[in-house]
């Protein structure tokens, strides 16, 4: 069962846990409201859509192609995506609201708009940032189509 479904929702899986550790370890150090440390979120991001299409060409062999390593990159961003927006939703609407109303705060200087909105740049973040870092990692690992000339 290697198909590329199964690595992207192995790998897509493997970076939701990475999010959400990283998520709770800067919590634990008091540094969760500050928007900055989100940028390490893409160094996760990045690491398991590379592992991801890079297990997959191993695995495939002569049938990797363009298509189908992009499709990996992507459907692992996304999974890791999604399951990361649930869980900021669970943690925002359920466990810690006092979080939400903070960054609307922070963020807006109106608490009106609603912890839709934060779950809505979580998602586009993560689909634009998944969509970006999978075009630029198939530049590096797509199969060569030219040849070599001596001169």
């Amino acid at each position: 069962m290697n198909s590329s479904s199964s690595v992207a929702v192995k790998y897509g899986v493997f970076t939701t846990i990475a999010l959400i550790a990283y998520f709770l370890i800067i919590k634990l150090l008091g540094l969760h409201t500050n928007p900055w440390f989100r940028m390490v979120n893409g160094l996760f991001m990045a690491y398991g859509i590379y592992v991801a299409i890079k297990r997959y060409k191993s695995i495939s062999g002569g049938d990797f192609n363009y298509t189908n390593g992009f499709k990996v990159g992507l459907i692992t961003g996304f999974i890791a995506t999604f399951l990361f927006a649930l869980f900021m939703g669970v943690y925002m609407f359920h466990i810690d609201v006092d979080f939400m109303n903070t960054l609307l705060k922070d963020w807006f200087h109106n608490s009106d708009y609603g912890g839709g909105i934060l779950i809505f740049v979580i998602l586009v973040e993560g689909l634009a940032s998944s969509t970006i870092l999978t075009l630029t990692f198939m530049q590096v690992l797509k199969n060569s189509t030219k040849v070599v000339q001596k001169q």
